[in-house]
């Protein structure tokens, strides 16, 4: 059956974040190039990576003093402050950090570039998770419509057995109309599957943003693996390159740096002036032939009330630190119980998968045929024949379901790990 085809296929190992190629209106669109163009045309990604590039821009300021101050006086004038002043004064000074601060702070902003850029990767991950998703998906929904409709097929074919049957007094009226009020219900959940197949294809082109019924041409020639990588490799994997712990490792080196910079709130700041003073009135110059001097200044910041702001700037940066280190270990922890979990669902799906495929489906419709047959020749009733049918369908429509529900698990599982899965 071509419908039980379209869910055999394997997980996109395109990276996302480079530029798509141009698609031809007749390619037929795989997970890959649906995730390419979804990260080429989602504003949420441009807007990660413009922080991104902000984060960037924001290190080398960090080397920058503050700016100088530059400062004239008119000193003393009798009448106005604009004219005949007794002095004119020139000053200019300049604000620097205790030294060190700086490239300390410099580092803070580089990390901070580094948690930009993996949030950047995250929000790729994750869109990424949802288009496939959305295009498993479609493609289940495709397979249960087609095979619905072979459904639809078999029981116009009973319907005309039990018409036969019927019309030589062979069996009763019930089993004409039991087989007519199957088929009808059958074309209405039909039409349930028709609308659902339209939902999915509108969903996908929302997150491709394009218009709701733009046409989709999608690939259904793609063939699924099993998990094969055993579990503890994941787990160590998923610890190495998920986003989420690299942000936290990055969050809890930039809480000791800051634990840092509270101490060095102890050490004082200074500023470095120089003045030139020139006097209009020579009696209030220094002496009566110097009507010009010269002065540098040094001032320093004294931390006189540090039991209740350097102290208190320390101790908070020493529990800031305590819950970044927290938060790692939660963080690992929950990607390690992650892992194991969507592997063994993916594990079993997919185990489910093949046997429904290589025994119960095969089994089911053999079942029917024979069955069909000996109710034509009266050996066993409609029941029976029902029942036979449905077992058929439902094997098949289990098998898609499964198939379904490990593709589902292995997507979850590269999200869980933050990147796609080697094939």
């Amino acid at each position: 059956m071509k419908a039980t085809l379209l869910l055999m296929f394997a997980i996109a190992t395109t990276v996302v974040a480079a530029p798509c190629e141009p698609v031809r209106a007749d390619q037929a669109l795989g997970a890959a190039q649906l995730v390419e163009i979804a990260v080429e045309m989602n504003p949420q990604v441009k807007s990660m990576r413009a922080q991104w590039m902000a984060a960037i821009h924001s290190i080398k300021q960090n080397y920058a003093p503050a700016d100088p101050i530059f400062t004239y006086l008119n000193v003393d004038s009798p009448k106005n402050p604009f004219a005949g002043a007794t002095e004119h004064s020139y000053a200019a000074s300049e604000s620097f950090q205790f030294p060190g601060e700086a490239i300390l702070q410099a580092d803070q902003a580089r990390r901070n570039a580094e948690i930009a850029r993996l949030g950047y990767m995250a929000t790729v991950r994750d869109l990424r998770a949802q288009v496939e998703a959305a295009y498993y998906q479609t493609l289940l929904d495709d397979a249960l419509w087609q095979v619905g409709q072979e459904l639809v097929a078999s029981l116009a074919q009973v319907m005309k057995v039990t018409q036969v049957a019927y019309s030589a007094n062979q069996v009763t009226q019930t089993d004409f109309i039991s087989a007519e009020f199957d088929l009808t219900n059958q074309r209405l959940a039909q039409e349930q599957l028709r609308i659902a197949r339209a939902n999915d294809r509108t969903s996908l082109n929302q997150l491709l943003y394009r218009e709701p019924d733009a046409p989709l041409n999608l690939d259904e020639k793609i063939q699924p693996a099993p998990l094969e990588t055993p579990v503890d490799r994941l787990i160590d994997r998923a610890t190495r390159v998920r986003q989420e712990i690299l942000e936290t490792a990055l969050a809890e080196k930039n809480n000791a740096t800051a634990l840092t910079l509270a101490k060095m709130e102890y050490l004082p700041n200074y500023t470095i002036g120089y003045e030139f003073d020139h006097f209009q009135v020579a009696s209030a110059a220094p002496t009566a032939t110097a009507l010009q001097d010269h002065s540098i200044f040094v001032s320093v910041n004294v931390p006189i009330f540090f039991w209740i702001k350097q102290r208190e700037d320390v101790t908070r940066a020493n529990y800031d630190l305590e819950a970044a280190r927290d938060n790692t270990l939660a963080v690992r922890g929950q990607t390690a119980a992650s892992v194991t979990t969507l592997y063994r669902t993916a594990q079993i799906s997919y185990r489910t998968a093949a046997v429904e495929r290589d025994t119960l489906t095969p089994l089911a419709r053999q079942n029917f045929r024979v069955a069909l047959v000996a109710y034509q020749v009266g050996k066993i009733d409609f029941v029976t024949l029902a029942a036979a049918l449905q077992r058929a369908y439902g094997a098949r429509v289990a098998y898609l379901q499964s198939l379904n529900q490990f593709l589902a698990a292995e997507v979850a599982l590269e999200q869980a790990i933050g990147e796609p899965l080697s094939r």
